[in-house]
């Protein structure tokens, strides 16, 4: 600080400011730390409803996949196989598995039909033209997707799920 600003008393409204942020900050710390099981079904709501919309992107365009594919370099079998099941079976995974890992139903068994998608997309993310290093975030995203789900898979469906809801009855 100058010695204008100590002299004026800004030194001191910076200070005052920074602890109100930080007492702020801890004190939704402390509430996430509380509310962990809140926080981690709000996360498999969200990548389940995620997971649903992309399904639906999918349906809406199955020429996206067999493209991603045909530019990954991949064998001709591997294109065969995708085009002609991959496609179908990537749609009804995203859309079935996103709206049960949404609502917490069947929770393991949904992510389950999603870690061979999600392997798959991170093998072609690493296969394409820069691999890791692209620009663009599809490995990136795709890698997070598939860890989360993992977590989801070793958490199970947490306190707001159905799976919870009928283990109770």
């Amino acid at each position: 600080m100058s010695f204008v600003a100590r002299n004026t008393g800004l030194d001191s409204n910076l200070r005052a400011g920074r602890t109100i942020e930080m007492r702020f900050l801890e004190s939704w710390r402390r509430r996430a730390e509380s509310h962990r099981d809140v926080m981690f079904d709000l996360m498999r709501i969200y990548l389940g409803l995620g997971l649903f919309v992309k399904g639906v992107q999918f349906s809406q365009d199955t020429t996206y996949i067999t493209e991603v594919v045909r530019q990954a370099g991949a064998s001709k079998f591997l294109f065969d196989a995708i085009d002609l099941f991959g496609a179908h079976y990537i749609v009804l995974a995203h859309i079935g598995g996103g709206l049960l890992l949404a609502a917490g139903l069947m929770t393991r068994i949904s992510t389950l039909f999603q870690f061979p998608i999600l392997a798959g997309a991170v093998y072609l993310a690493l296969r394409s033209e820069q691999g890791i290093f692209s620009r663009n975030l599809d490995f990136d995203f795709t890698a997070l997707v598939l860890v989360l789900l993992v977590l989801i898979f070793l958490h199970g469906g947490g306190k707001w799920s159905v799976d919870h809801y009928l283990k109770r009855r």
